[in-house]
């Protein structure tokens, strides 16, 4: 099993920043993708950025330019740094890793419990 522990959140006004880190622990053998998903009340899950163990990276739309993500694969960690934050960003931000457990390349998703972020305006 994998773990996923997030970190960071909170409270800030519009134009404010703020980060997030999420820790793997467990029995990892490896892990392929990390990101961060959103869920607003009343939407769905959406994604806001992922990277891969290369270090490339994905963001939507709404995020780029704004949000910056990074990973430390020596730390099994993730981060998001949050700029420029606007009301539309508040949500419960869950950390995403895609890992694997035993060198049988077959990767499961996993998630975190989610933390909030709230963007005042």
């Amino acid at each position: 099993q994998v773990q996923l522990v997030e970190s960071g959140g909170g409270l800030v006004q519009t134009g404010g920043s703020l980060g997030l880190s999420c820790a793997a622990s467990g029995s990892i053998f490896r892990i392929y993708v990390m990101g961060w998903y959103r869920q607003a009340p009343g939407k769905q899950r959406e994604l806001v950025a992922t990277i891969t163990s290369r270090g490339s990276t994905n963001y939507a739309d709404s995020v780029k330019g704004r949000f910056t993500i990074s990973r430390d694969n020596t730390k099994n960690t993730v981060y998001l740094q949050m700029n420029s934050l606007e009301p539309e960003d508040t949500a419960v931000y869950y950390c995403y890793a895609q890992a694997t457990t035993t060198p049988m390349p077959s990767p499961y998703a996993y998630w975190g419990q989610g933390t909030q972020v709230t963007v005042s305006s």
